[in-house]
Formats: structure tokens, C-alpha cells, sequence
């Protein structure tokens, strides 16, 4: 494995230095020879991780003909990855303090490599299953190091490009995974879905062994288990809970147990990780206003992807009575636009800040979730498209220069524990986000008493898209705080603060 390497002891723009010109003057903090082929295994390997997580879910009714089971057992096959990744990230930044990054990276990748195989091979619904939890294991540990690494080995100067090709995977995957899963129904078996990851895998492998160099600080701090124990049990219920929630109902009382219990325990960890001296996950980072907005930014944002995303593939299908096969199809110019967009707001941020590329971007994306408002069951093909493409312009415009505004101003100690905070909730604002869609599409169909099917999916889906409509709006709101640009040096009390428990 490799040597442990320790990032230099002041990497720090100069106190007093802020905006366009630090900015472009700091150096990377950890150099590296050749950071992009570095940042590249991380970035195959987050992008096969997504892909994997929305991928499946056109799948499901094969498995569920192929193994005779039923839709509510197929569907642990995605509640139980996103189960597994939700009780992993918390831990990614403690795992980076214990091991080496290309060890951790390395072990993700296998982990997952194993799955799909397991998983390609199965001969049960159960082996399928068992397969599909250890790939959780390799996403959960690989999805955060993508980030921490990419703030450690590039300069602040390139830290938007980087960033929008990072937010390129974390978006660019969930939108053509329906796609190219539809397509390899079309042709193969489902086994061929997961053997479809297997050379991605395996090139991302290669990258992590020639390339990747540790970039943290091998500290081997105390584990508190009561920490381990409460994150456990207060993220992966969470996670369990709203998902269980979107198919049993909010007042279930399995529902109701598994949420209250995940929400004392995460009150009960939080409160534990802002009063011990070695914290398992650095939460005082949140007294740093510029990470804070520039966190609730990516995770409203994030809520909206999956959101739309959720419920237009089904308009398609059940409110304008479109075949699968042309769902895909329609979908694809959303993704497309989604990935070139992701890639020039990150250059858009290298240039001018978080400011613009932020408050225009929810802007946008309003617009495009007011045009789906005004369709009907009748609408034409095109229209639809078209809000779809306006709403992949404006989500991913403000998604890369938010994360790395709200990265940027973190130390490099604290990086690890910021990415894993932000990849942490977005997996659980996104859980929330598609159980509350989930629910208030059931009610809007539910209540359209008298129309068809398809005039009343339209009517449920419309509900759901006032959801979307509050999040963009509350997101505009937030964004008022935003900056041009930010920096670990322009926030020295609040550093001070994360350095120092709290006082009971």
C-alpha cells in the first residue's frame, strides 16, 4: 500500500487576502503529479455508485418475475443499498484517519466489484440481495473521498472545474441510468445490468493503484462506539424510515417507531459529537455560516433532482401514456444537457463566484418546474421535454458552485469531515425528498375523483410539483447569503470554534 503522507502544515491563503485574487493565487494543498488521473478512480467509481442507485429501479419487475417475489420484497433491493450507504458515509471521515486513502479507495472499489458479481451470479433473491449490500459498502466509502481529495490536490484556481466534473457524475448518472438500464433489458438479461459495472470497476482500479497518493492525516483517533452506536442507529433509521414511509404511509406505527427512534438517536449524536474532543464527525464545521448555506444549497437542490426526477419518468408513462422504451428516450436530453451544464458551472465559479451561477440557477429551474405545473394529460411531447431540459440547465448551475463554495471554506483538516456531512445528507434529503413526493402524488391522485387514470396521475403529479416549487423558492432565499467566493483564512473565529468542543 502506499506511504502515509502528510498534507503541509499551512496551506492557507494569506490572512487578508479574499475574492477573485487569492483565490486564483492559492496552491493545492497537497501537490500531486498528475491530480486528474488521480481524481479519476474516484470519479468512475462515484459515477458507477450512482448509476447504480436510481439504475435498478427499471429492473425491479423482472427480478420480481425471474425470482417470484413481490414488488414490496424487490424493493429492498434500493432501500437496503441506500440503508448500507446512509450508515457508511458517516464514517467515511474517521475511516480517512485511520487508513490511507488508496487503501480506503482500493477497498471501496472491490467491495463493490464483488457485489456486482455476487449480484450478476445470483442464484436467489437473497444472494441478489446480499450481493447489492456490499456494493452500498463501496459507494458509501468512495462517494465522500471523490470530494475531500479533489479540495486537496487542486489549487482554488481550478477548484470550480474540478468540481463541476465531480457534480457531472453525481448528476449526469441518476439521469441515464434508467436510459442505458432500459436498453440492456432490451437486449439481455437483468444478470447484464450488473456485469455492465464490472469494467468500470476494474479501469477505476487501475487508476487508484498507479495513481492515487494518500492526501490526510493518518491521526488514529480515539473511536467512541457510543458515537458509532448512535450513528448506526440514527442515519441508517432515518433512511429506513422515510423509505418504509413512502409504501406503509407517515403514521404507520412501524413508521412512526423507526422514525422516532433514528431522530433521538441522531439528536443524542449530535450532541455527543459537539461535546467530545475527538468527534467521529466534526459537526462544529456547521458554525461556519459559508458552509452552511453553501450545504443547505446542495441539499435543496439535490431534493429537487430527485423529486422531478421521480415523478416525470411516470408522467411519461402513466399521465401522457408514453411505452418505457420512449420514456428513455424522452429522458435523454434532460441528462445530456445535465452533464454539459454541470461542466461549464464549474468553470463559471472559477471565474466569478458562487453569486451568480447560484441565484440564476434556482431561477431557472423555477421556470421549468412552472411549465410542468401548466401541463395536462394532454400535453404535447415536446413541451414537456423542453421543461425537463430547463430544469437540468438550472439544477446543475447551482449545484457544483454551491459545494464548492461550501467546501472552500474549510481548512484542510476539516475537508473530509465537510464532504462527508454534505454526501450524508444529500443521501438523506434525497430519501425524504422521493418518500414526500411518494406521499403527496398518492393524495393528489387520490382526491381527483371522477377523472381518468392518466387525469388523475397528472393531477397527483402536480401536487408533488408544488413541493419541488417550495424547495427552489426556499433555495432562492438562501442564496441571498451567498458570496462571490470563500475561504478557510476569511473565517478565523469560526475555526476556532470547530477546533474546540463545546461547553455543556
Amino acid at each position: 500500500m502506499s506511504k502515509q503522507t502528510s498534507m503541509p502544515a499551512s496551506t492557507k491563503v494569506p490572512t487578508g487576502s479574499s475574492g477573485a485574487s487569492a483565490h486564483k493565487a492559492a496552491p493545492s494543498p497537497v501537490p500531486v503529479a498528475h491530480p486528474w488521473l488521480a481524481i479519476a478512480a474516484l470519479m468512475i467509481g462515484a459515477f458507477v455508485g450512482m448509476l447504480s442507485e436510481t439504475s435498478l429501479n427499471i429492473a425491479l419487475p423482472n427480478l420480481m418475475e425471474f425470482f417470484k417475489i413481490p414488488n414490496a420484497t424487490a424493493q429492498w433491493l434500493v432501500t437496503g443499498y441506500m440503508l448500507v450507504i446512509g450508515i457508511v458515509l458517516p464514517f467515511s471521515s474517521l475511516i480517512g484517519k485511520w487508513f490511507t486513502t488508496r487503501q480506503t479507495v482500493i477497498f471501496g472499489l472491490l467491495a463493490f466489484l464483488l457485489g456486482s458479481v455476487i449480484s450478476a451470479l445470483a442464484p436467489s433473491f437473497a444472494v441478489l440481495l446480499v450481493g447489492r449490500l456490499i456494493q452500498g459498502i463501496g459507494t458509501g466509502l468512495v462517494l465522500p473521498l471523490m470530494f475531500t481529495v479533489a479540495m486537496l490536490i487542486f489549487p482554488p484556481a481550478k477548484l470550480g472545474t474540478v468540481m463541476g466534473m465531480c457534480a457531472l457524475v453525481i448528476m449526469f448518472a441518476p439521469a441515464i441510468g434508467p436510459t442505458l438500464t432500459g436498453i440492456i433489458l432490451g437486449k439481455l438479461s437483468w444478470n447484464w445490468v450488473f456485469w455492465f459495472f464490472t469494467p468500470f470497476l476494474v479501469i477505476a482500479l487501475i487508476f487508484s493503484i498507479f495513481f492515487l497518493k494518500n492526501v490526510g492525516q493518518i491521526t488514529r483517533p480515539h473511536v467512541d462506539l457510543l458515537s458509532i452506536l448512535g450513528s448506526i442507529v440514527g442515519f441508517g433509521g432515518l433512511v429506513a424510515g422515510v423509505s418504509l414511509a413512502s409504501k406503509y404511509g407517515w403514521l404507520s406505527p412501524v413508521t412512526l417507531v423507526i422514525l422516532v427512534v433514528a431522530i433521538v438517536a441522531l439528536v443524542l449524536y449530535a450532541r455527543r459529537q459537539l461535546h467530545l474532543e475527538q468527534p467521529v464527525l466534526n459537526l462544529r464545521i456547521f458554525s461556519i455560516e459559508a458552509f452552511r448555506s453553501g450545504a443547505i444549497l446542495v441539499m435543496l437542490d439535490f431534493a429537487v433532482i430527485l423529486a422531478a426526477m421521480y415523478l416525470l419518468p411516470q408522467y411519461f408513462q402513466r399521465g401522457l401514456l408514453v411505452a418505457v422504451a420512449l420514456t428513455g428516450v424522452l429522458m435523454l436530453p434532460g441528462g445530456v444537457v445535465n452533464a454539459g451544464v454541470s461542466a461549464i458551472a464549474g468553470k463559471l465559479y472559477d471565474g466569478f463566484g458562487a453569486k451568480l451561477p447560484v441565484r440564476c440557477g434556482f431561477a431557472i429551474a423555477l421556470v421549468g418546474a412552472l411549465m410542468l405545473l401548466f401541463t395536462t394529460s394532454h400535453s404535447p411531447l415536446w413541451f414537456v421535454v423542453a421543461a425537463h431540459i430547463v430544469m437540468m440547465v438550472g439544477c446543475p448551475l447551482a449545484m457544483s458552485p454551491a459545494q464548492t463554495y461550501a467546501l472552500n471554506s474549510l481548512s484542510p483538516m476539516q475537508s473530509g469531515d465537510g464532504s462527508t456531512i454534505i454526501n450524508t445528507m444529500q443521501q438523506i434529503v434525497g430519501a425524504v425528498a422521493t418518500a414526500v413526493t411518494t406521499s403527496l402524488l398518492a393524495i393528489g391522485e387520490s382526491h381527483a375523483t371522477g377523472a381518468s387514470p392518466a387525469q388523475a396521475f397528472t393531477s397527483g403529479m402536480h401536487l408533488g410539483l408544488w413541493f419541488v416549487v417550495v424547495l427552489i423558492v426556499v433555495a432562492l432565499l438562501v442564496s441571498l447569503k451567498i458570496k462571490n467566493f470563500s475561504h478557510a483564512a476569511d473565517h478565523p473565529a469560526a475555526e476556532q470554534a470547530v477546533s474546540e468542543p463545546a461547553q455543556a
